[in-house]
């Protein structure tokens, strides 16, 4: 899955983002600056960045500088009220890919992510084969036997998250914060709900399977080890 980094100080606009692109099948990680953001990317791999450029401590722009010195394949879309031109320049000089001016509906933003993620061909190569199944985070899709299954975006951030690491254990409370985020309102059960539907769905796949780590969490049993693809 998709990790996007959302750097906007103001806390309701960032969750309103994150929620946003959890439910469009990304995965985002939310920064309140740009010092907050250059720690997050130590801690996590990251895929995209949506930035502001007014905020405290580290700027968009100081941002982007320093991610482009280390990360320069790294797509990065900046979303702010300056509105001058002068301000775009300095911002696409110094790596920006794309440039929207707030106010910025949602849905648009989202359009301009993918289309960056298509230039970028990040989504071609988000793919897991486990001997006959194929996971594609591009469609949200499991195919195996020659049928496939659309899932919804949470249920494939989960297998897609099990088995792109088998045999590694998450627990519940790892599996909320990253799928479902660290301001939901869900709670474990709902991890528990979605694994069952999960399973129910691969009863008859003979490469994946998710199984109970009682007192811990789930993890997957992948038969053979994956792989991920290029298309």
């Amino acid at each position: 899955m998709i990790s996007i980094l959302v750097v906007e100080d103001d806390a309701t606009l960032n969750k309103m983002i994150c929620t946003k692109l959890r439910l469009e099948g990304f995965a985002p990680l939310p920064a309140a600056n740009g010092a907050d953001a250059l720690r997050t990317t130590r801690d996590h791999h990251i895929d995209f960045v949506i930035t502001d450029l007014m905020m405290p401590e580290i700027d968009g722009n100081d941002l982007i500088a320093e991610l482009r010195s280390w990360k320069p394949a790294l797509p990065v879309l900046v979303m702010t009220a300056k509105s001058q031109t002068e301000d775009m320049a300095e911002s696409f000089g110094l790596g920006a890919d794309d440039y929207l001016v707030k106010p910025v509906d949602l849905q648009q933003l989202v359009l301009h992510v993918r289309a960056l993620l298509r230039r970028a061909q990040l989504q071609e190569r988000m793919r897991i084969r486990v001997g006959a199944t194929v996971l594609d985070a591009d469609k949200l899709s499991v195919e195996a036997k020659g049928e496939e299954q659309v899932l919804p975006p949470k249920e494939f951030a989960l297998i897609f998250k099990l088995a792109g690491r088998p045999g590694r254990v998450f627990t519940r409370a790892e599996l909320l914060e990253e799928i479902w985020g660290p301001e939901s309102d869900s709670d474990e059960r709902n991890v528990d709900a979605h694994i069952k539907k999960l399973r129910h769905r691969l009863e008859r796949n003979d490469d994946i399977r998710i199984d109970t780590v009682r007192g811990l969490g789930y993890k997957a049993i992948c038969t053979p080890r994956p792989q991920e693809e290029l298309r």
